[in-house]
């Protein structure tokens, strides 16, 4: 679904507004107050903001979502690097092992 709105769009639009965008006709009807009509369409034009605006937030989020992933990817890379530096200084020995299998005489 594409479609073009401002930065900062009303999250309603007013009925003047509503009724200077209707044809003639649907705006003489609409002034003998067939009010179903109109308030119908206008909470169509109100739910298709908001669900615009919802899907604009979700778009935001996954970007905030990403960049948290890549930024706590690079800081693991940096830990897995400093891992194994850390650990070889304080190398722990190991006892040799033994052949079991062998006896001396």
């Amino acid at each position: 679904m594409s479609t073009s709105h401002s930065a900062a769009p009303s999250p309603l639009i007013s009925k003047q507004e509503y009724y200077s965008s209707l044809p003639w006709f649907r705006r003489c009807l609409a002034m003998l107050n067939w009010r179903p009509v109109v308030d119908y369409e206008l909470r169509e034009i109100e739910f298709k903001k908001r669900q615009i605006a919802h899907e604009h937030r979700m778009k935001q989020l996954d970007d905030e979502d990403a960049a948290f992933n890549a930024r706590m990817q690079s800081l693991d890379a940096k830990l897995d690097a400093l891992w194994p530096s850390s650990n070889s200084s304080t190398t722990q020995h190991q006892p040799p092992e033994s052949d079991s299998g062998t006896s001396s005489p």
